[in-house]
């Protein structure tokens, strides 16, 4: 009968058994869940897990709803759409909609599996055995054991009887999965003493380990008092590979917990270089570490971070906003005072007043733009666009003669924005209104929109083609190529209107400067509808006036910054904002 060990080192003999040179194993794969899980409430010996098998069914075929952007219709007045919706790009505004308008969902079968006791407690080999010829899961049991182990967080007691019923069923040999998962284990409950165990025996039997592998050693040993050797895999891992962000965050933040300044910061300088993106982690790190330190060479690196932020549009999240507001007032003999507060529609800031910098792009700004956007988009090979070169061709020169417009508007997805009303009225709603403005309006469509229909009523057609421009596409033409070059042609000034999200024609532009560029340009030039009035008024809703980036004068610093309860979508921006102002 095999007992369950002490402490890993009376295992590390069986290892010199059978000593194997050799490398981490090229296929395995290893689900590392680092971070927090549920752990396991250890009540008895036992608690009960489901093995689920796998079916053989047919392919369901899921019905996915177009998403929707305007709040159900109040009764009575029968309007569609919401004056109080969230702002088009606003943090949140997408989970909210998708919450409004939930897909739905094709009945799942239930599964079939089988009951088994999971340990909370070390078995010796009889117990585990039993428990292996219980087991009725596809994959090992010593995958699927060590792999809830995981999961569940589990104990590190029960995992070393598991490695040791292994070893003794197999000459000695465990698995290099196996190990690593018990390492997992090992750093997730902080047992040093144990991760040094792990990393000596590592050492002895593989030459080269698998990015998982070094990436566990080198979080566990950051907070041992063998923390430099951590630089030594890290050095080892960039033989063959890039080291990851997580790799450098553990790297720099352990530099940082032993008070070696400087290899934290040349850690972060090769991080850059390399073209990563820090994490936000490691970026809090160093303002927490700078707390009430008298260094203006730190000061400074902390503020080209915070210029970092602003070049990439990253936004802290709550809880590094507050690291940022405490170093900024615990600077020695500078009198800053933070204040977390929203920006008004204006672009004013509700804490100082300052007037947050426009969304608006200048001259420069806008021709480089459009010149990407052309180059790329329009006339780069756009693997989203689906046109001909003749169509693109007969729709530039019709642009050229017609244009400059102030409202380009993209005809079938704004007549689909309302489901429950006709298409063609929708439309001739959106184009009636907008034309009592004396704006020029193109309306940009496709053919079979002109077939009289239930839908497209022929009447209410001819109404839109009177008050607007209209180009009508080939029905598998893609519309957004268009609706980007009429806009941007048309200059500065011209709006559109879409909800449709550009997102896949953001990713074909060539950096990180393009697309931050589009990005401000949508969010100053794209029109939402909210609200409609069937057959009369219908409400747009405000397009910032104000860039949502890091922003600084000097003396003062505006940082928005993600709340921690709102879901955020890459394409949306916070609404809320650290202050920053120096007394003087």
């Amino acid at each position: 009968m095999t007992s369950c060990l002490s402490g890993f080192r009376s295992f590390h003999k069986l290892w010199k058994k059978n000593p194997y040179f050799g490398f981490g194993p090229k296929n395995s794969h290893l689900p590392l869940f680092l971070g927090d899980h549920c752990g396991i409430r250890n009540q008895g010996m036992f608690f009960f897990l489901t093995t689920v098998l796998p079916q053989s069914t047919k392919t369901t075929n899921m019905q996915t709803a177009n998403t929707r952007y305007l709040m159900k219709g109040e009764k009575g007045n029968k309007k569609q759409g919401s004056s109080d919706s969230p702002h088009f790009f606003a943090a949140g505004a997408a989970k909210k909609r998708a919450q409004m308008n939930p897909q739905s969902k094709a009945p799942a079968s239930p599964p079939q599996s089988n009951t088994i006791a999971f340990p909370t407690e070390p078995l010796n080999a009889e117990q585990w055995d039993k428990l292996k010829e219980d087991y009725k899961g596809k994959t090992s049991f010593e995958s699927w054991i060590s792999t809830q182990l995981m999961h569940y967080q589990g104990s590190i007691n029960v995992a070393k009887s598991l490695l040791a019923w292994v070893a003794a069923r197999n000459n000695g040999i465990v698995s290099y999965d196996l190990l690593v998962r018990y390492l997992y284990l090992c750093v997730i409950h902080k047992q040093t003493s144990e991760i040094i165990d792990v990393y000596e025996i590592m050492k002895v039997k593989y030459k080269r380990l698998e990015p998982e592998g070094y990436t566990l050693l080198i979080r566990g040993l950051m907070h041992s008092d063998r923390w430099r050797e951590a630089f030594l895999l890290l050095e080892d891992l960039k033989k063959v590979m890039v080291p990851s962000k997580r790799n450098y965050d553990d790297c720099i933040q352990g530099s940082l917990l032993h008070q070696d300044v400087n290899t934290a910061w040349n850690l972060y300088q090769e991080l850059i270089d390399h073209d990563l993106i820090p994490m936000l982690e490691t970026l809090k790190a160093f303002f927490d570490f700078g707390k009430d330190i008298k260094d203006d060479q730190y000061a400074s690196r902390l503020l080209d971070i915070l210029l970092y932020l602003r070049n990439n549009q990253l936004y802290p999240g709550e809880s590094f906003a507050h690291s940022i507001k405490t170093w900024f007032e615990s600077i020695p003999g500078e009198k800053w005072k933070g204040q977390f507060t929203t920006i008004q529609k204006s672009g004013h800031c509700l804490g100082c007043g300052k007037t947050m910098e426009s969304i608006y792009l200048s001259p420069e700004e806008y021709e480089f733009l459009k010149e990407n956007i052309m180059r790329n988009v329009i006339d780069g090979g756009d693997q989203y666009r689906k046109t001909t070169p003749e169509e693109l061709e007969r729709f530039q020169k019709f642009v050229n003669y017609c244009a400059p417009f102030d409202v380009v508007i993209d005809g079938l997805n704004v007549a689909k924005m309302f489901p429950k009303a006709r298409e063609s009225q929708v439309l001739s709603d959106v184009v009636s209104q907008l034309a009592k403005q004396n704006l020029r309006l193109l309306v940009l469509g496709r053919k079979h929109m002109l077939n009289n229909h239930s839908r497209w009523r022929k009447d209410e057609m001819k109404k839109v083609q009177k008050q607007a421009s209209c180009f009508f596409a080939d029905n598998i033409s893609e519309d957004d190529p268009f609706l980007l070059y009429a806009t941007l042609h048309s200059g500065n000034h011209c709006k559109f209107i879409t909800k449709d999200l550009m997102r896949d024609h953001k990713a074909c532009l060539p950096d990180a400067k393009t697309r931050r560029l589009f990005f401000k340009w949508q969010q100053g030039h794209q029109l939402a509808i909210t609200s409609r009035f069937p057959g009369s008024k219908l409400t747009f809703q405000h397009v910032f006036s104000y860039d949502t980036v890091v922003q600084t004068t000097g003396d003062s610093w505006h940082i928005p910054y993600d709340e921690d309860l709102v879901e955020r979508y890459s394409y949306e921006v916070p609404n809320k904002w650290l202050c920053l102002q120096r007394k003087t």
